[in-house]
């Protein structure tokens, strides 16, 4: 198998063909990438895509959906739908591609895992990934349905919004970041402007460092003030799922396609009417209620089985919309009891043996 250090060169310049890269937050990613096992993970689909079918080969064959690839514990967030409700749900669909439904599962099972030995996540092994089965097969079992944080999800609600009661920290950070010099390509920045909610605000415009797997793309914010408060678009370049660098389709079969919108579209979802693809920019509204909900935001005393179940829910709610339930829950049906566990138990060990590679090589100087 090739080594780790080969493979995320040999990716990164594959991506580099197809945006343009920002040496500076690539160099960034680098170095967030030795801190710990969990974040190496989130930085590297495109090593999942590489290995996980070749160590976990009884999980292929399944049937296959349009996944989000890049799932973990930490791809969770909140938005507000159309009628103004606070729903939460899977927040990122940056890698979204037709591949086996099992590697979504396998994958979040696996950062459970991880999140757990970093001490976010307060159960043992096996009840993380039995608690991530159950809340999947119960949500195919009915057929799916939204997580709405209203009068249902109580527990879930309460996790949620720890990290709305200081909502001014979250403007701070977006306030403190330097003012473009430049505009954003025409592109980006047709977008945000069709997304803020008056032609004319007077907006300011920055350049956004933030998430893992997509650190090195460009990210643009545009930041205004409206009736009374601030309000935030963000413009993200988009291009092909790393899947396809793993598994490219063969000449003639079928072009490549950005799935995002798509993802959205088809899932069983309260949708936000706040995101929309633009060309190949995701825009989205960015607000303290409207955001990924990272672990260490989690209130100390909270309900990880619970949590888990809702994760396992969201992703069924995602694979209904290109899959029959009973086609999945078939499937499942037919596999060992603890085969999610197993799977994840031996992703995480290769994980680990890439990330120690990857902690203890040589750095490479920065060109001066």
């Amino acid at each position: 198998m090739t080594r780790f250090d080969k493979a995320n060169e040999q990716y990164e310049r594959w991506l580099a063909e197809r945006i343009p890269l920002i040496e500076a937050d690539v160099r960034r990613k680098h170095a967030l990438m030795s801190e710990a096992p969990f974040p190496f993970l989130r930085a590297t689909f495109f090593r999942w895509s590489q290995v996980w079918p070749a160590l976990c080969p009884e999980t292929q064959n399944a049937p296959i959906v349009l996944a989000v690839g890049d799932l973990h514990v930490e791809n969770f967030g909140t938005w507000r739908d159309v009628d103004g409700r606070l729903v939460w749900g899977i927040n990122d669909f940056d890698e979204a591609e037709w591949m086996p439904y099992t590697c979504d599962l396998v994958r979040l099972a696996t950062s459970a895992r991880m999140a757990i030995d970093a001490g976010h996540l307060g159960l043992p092994h096996l009840r993380a990934s039995k608690t991530i089965l159950e809340g999947y097969v119960a949500c195919l079992q009915a057929g799916g349905r939204p997580i709405v944080l209203a009068e249902d999800h109580g527990a879930l609600r309460h996790m949620a919004v720890e990290r709305l009661k200081d909502p001014q920290l979250f403007w701070r950070k977006l306030q403190a970041l330097p003012e473009l010099k430049s505009l954003p390509p025409a592109s980006a920045m047709k977008g945000l402007r069709k997304m803020l909610p008056g032609r004319d605000l007077k907006t300011r415009l920055s350049y956004r460092v933030s998430g893992l797997g997509s650190l090195g793309r460009h990210r643009y914010l545009a930041l205004a003030e409206f009736e009374g408060g601030l309000v935030a678009r963000e413009a993200k370049q988009l291009t092909d799922s790393a899947w396809l660098w793993a598994w490219p389709p063969a000449k003639g079969r079928r072009k490549t396609k950005i799935h995002y919108e798509e993802i959205l579209d088809r899932a069983i979802r309260c949708h936000d009417p706040f995101v929309r693809l633009r060309e190949d920019w995701i825009v989205r509204r960015l607000a303290p209620d409207c955001s990924r909900i990272e672990l260490s935001s989690l209130p100390a005393k909270h309900d990880a089985v619970r949590l888990l179940q809702a994760m396992g829910w969201e992703t069924a709610n995602v694979h209904l919309g290109t899959c029959e339930a009973k086609v999945l829950l078939e499937d499942i049906k037919s596999r060992e009891k603890e085969w999610l566990h197993e799977a994840a138990a031996v992703m995480v060990d290769a994980v680990q043996k890439d990330w120690k590679a990857w902690k203890s090589r040589k750095p490479v100087l920065a060109k001066a």
